[in-house]
């Protein structure tokens, strides 16, 4: 620990881009194969599409408490980094094993016994209910490959070796676009499994993926030392952890209860609405997956300047990721406003699910150029401790605002109605961040 860390001392534009440009890339990996997932399964029937779509809350609550709980150890990591505090870093890292581990065997054993009655209670169409059973029952079931992935690779942003988590993501992103296919249609001798082979092939990239991560931590991560000998959890750091993790896993859980909301609200119009707005999630994806590839860039910075009280550091930091977000989403927008047709395309869209979709996309990326703000703002509370911030942001935008309007809007009877729901509540969204972003910024002087 003699040695500065490079988020201390290197230039902060060359900084973050250096610590950004590979997340991004493995995000937008992570974004493609999402994607050809969803592609596949749609060769398959606008059923299968539905099912996987009304899967999404689940798959998304795991990435809230996997995701959430990383924030939190990434966060008190480049902390303590900062403070050159290394039994704390050691031990830190060794306590997030230990949480990780009984996380992902609870939802292992709730994805195995549980599936069935989420799928039961959104609609009586029983071959969506069997297609998304099986479906989530692998992916939630045999979650582990996930849960290690996110650990291990956050290990490795915390201390700034990004460039290793560009190399994990993006291998097992690839062996999943590789073996959807296969698995899907039955090629190279397989038996044709369908859904369930989307499924499996999810499942294998997410385990191949965590196993590489791991091995770059041993080989690679010198600045962690896991110390497993005479191991016992650490109530204190796992409180530190989730005293930031919390606020961020409730966060992005309440993702999982938008997005179960809205599906609730929209098959009342017809399963095609619902499988268009899983499919915008999927586009949605490729726009907002690389802000979120800046945001784990920029989080260990912002804490470990933190730390070391270098508080211009945290200032650049911010003021660079806010510039990079907002032309981003720009990008998006465009890219959503002049080819929603081509998007939808992708998905062996039929007419009916054209003239939903459409509109949808265009109405939808509306809210892409406020969302830019409120997703770095998000980022930077969570870097300093602020976790209750992001939770109030994101509370108000999913919770408060958006399912209420979009509720009230379905009453009007035209669903194009429904899609204003998501600019509305991300422009109170980013006004709640300016505000608790000033007096921040009043408070930590920087």
């Amino acid at each position: 620990m003699s040695q500065e860390n490079k988020m201390g001392v290197m230039p902060v534009n060359k900084l973050l881009i250096t610590m950004a440009l590979p997340m991004i890339v493995s995000m937008l990996v992570q974004a493609m194969y999402n994607i050809v997932d969803s592609i596949f399964v749609a060769q398959i029937s606008e059923n299968a599409l539905t099912a996987v779509s009304l899967a999404f809350p689940l798959q998304n609550l795991m990435i809230a408490f996997a995701g959430g709980t990383a924030v939190g150890v990434n966060a008190l990591l480049s902390r303590s980094l900062g403070e050159k505090n290394q039994n704390h870093v050691n031990q830190t890292a060794t306590n997030s094993i230990f949480i990780y581990i009984i996380t992902a065997l609870i939802f292992m054993i709730g994805g195995l016994t549980l599936s069935h009655f989420f799928f039961s209670i959104q609609t009586t169409n029983q071959e969506i209910v069997q297609g998304g059973t099986i479906y989530s029952m692998i992916v939630v079931g045999c979650s582990f490959g996930l849960f290690g992935q996110f650990l291990f690779e956050r290990l490795l942003q915390a201390t700034g070796r990004t460039m290793f988590t560009m190399m994990t993501q993006g291998i097992g992103a690839i062996i999943n676009i590789i073996l959807d296919p296969i698995f899907i249609f039955g090629m190279f001798g397989m038996p044709r499994m369908e859904i369930a082979g989307a499924a499996l092939a999810t499942v294998i990239g997410q385990i191949i993926a965590c196993l590489l991560a791991i091995i770059c931590n041993i080989k690679y991560n010198h600045d962690i030392t896991f110390e497993f000998k005479g191991f016992k959890p650490n109530l204190h750091i796992i409180k530190q952890i989730y005293s930031v993790g919390v606020p961020s896993i409730i966060m992005q859980s309440i993702g999982s209860v938008m997005t179960f909301g809205m599906n609730t609200i929209l098959i009342a119009f017809s399963t095609t609405a619902t499988a268009v707005f899983g499919v915008y999630f999927k586009l949605q994806s490729f726009v907002f997956m690389p802000v979120f590839g800046l945001n784990n860039g920029m989080i260990p910075i912002i804490a470990y300047n933190l730390g070391a009280n270098k508080k211009d550091r945290m200032h650049k930091t911010m003021k660079l990721a806010m510039m990079y977000a907002t032309g981003m989403m720009i990008i998006g927008l465009i890219v959503f406003e002049c080819i929603p047709e081509t998007l939808l395309s992708c998905f062996n869209a039929s007419e009916a699910m054209m003239v939903i979709g459409v509109p949808a996309l265009r109405i939808i990326a509306l809210h892409f150029v406020f969302a830019g703000c409120s997703i770095v703002c998000s980022a930077l509370f969570q870097a300093i401790g602020k976790g209750t911030y992001s939770l109030m942001m994101s509370l108000i935008r999913q919770l408060i605002v958006l399912l209420p309007c979009a509720y009230i809007l379905s009453l009007i009877g035209n669903i194009n109605f429904i899609w204003l729901s998501f600019p509305i509540a991300e422009i109170s969204s980013v006004i709640t961040s300016f505000i608790l972003l000033k007096r921040i910024r009043k408070k930590l002087d920087f």
